[in-house]
């Protein structure tokens, strides 16, 4: 299964990332990728250099395999694993294509403070409000299926790691910052990755009052 991991991780890649963002190029004259536009050290910075080692991970487990540099675990190695990983791959993946190509001209990897793109709510993102992550966990899975071993578990977990991390940490602030009464209003209303799991009470947004009361 490793030679099959790496030809569905090479359409991964040509799909969702290199054809979006020749795409989004076309339409707005910018890649969409934001990833690395922090400062050296900065969060942006460490996320997507989680995003790198996941890809990277998740390369070398299937190689490392191949080559026989590391053996799979073989508890999960075998036919019906296999066919799941294939399954969840492909939900994955076009789940994933599916919610890129609703945001349109919104869609973008990463952040760029100096942006302001409009807030898409509709179709799978009125479900959740980040399938195309959601999506992309999907075919993590699925990739860690089809060649289990422990650089695959790395890269599921640096995945997890980056998710999570740009998306409450990054893209979360930003958004509350760009669409403060829509996102405040739709994060109360919507899970992050999970339907109804994850949102976010309108009272977490709301600015803590100063007393003006002085001290007896």
């Amino acid at each position: 299964m490793p030679v099959l991991a790496l030809t569905l991780a090479l359409i991964w890649f040509l799909v969702l990332f290199v054809l979006r963002s020749i795409l989004q190029w076309h339409r707005t004259g910018s890649t969409g990728v934001h990833l690395f536009s922090g400062p050296v050290v900065s969060t942006q910075w460490f996320a997507g250099m989680l995003a790198a080692a996941a890809s990277l991970f998740g390369v070398a487990g299937p190689i490392a395999q191949l080559v026989g540099w590391i053996d799979p675990y073989l508890w999960l190695d075998h036919s019906t694993t296999h066919f799941a990983g294939i399954g969840l791959y492909t939900v994955g993946l076009l789940g994933a294509a599916a919610a890129q190509l609703r945001m349109g001209s919104s869609w973008r990897i990463g952040v760029d403070n100096s942006e302001q793109t409009d807030l898409v709510t509709g179709g799978l993102f009125a479900i959740v409000r980040n399938p195309i992550f959601s999506f992309v966990g999907f075919t993590a899975v699925g990739f860690f299926l089809l060649t289990p071993n422990t650089l695959s578990l790395i890269a599921v977990l640096c995945n997890l790691a980056f998710v999570q991390l740009q998306v409450r940490v990054i893209e979360e602030p930003y958004l509350l910052r760009t669409h403060p009464i829509t996102y405040a209003a739709y994060a109360a209303q919507t899970g992050r990755f999970v339907p109804g799991i994850g949102r976010i009470p309108p009272s977490a947004f709301a600015k803590p009052q100063r007393s003006t009361s002085t001290p007896s």
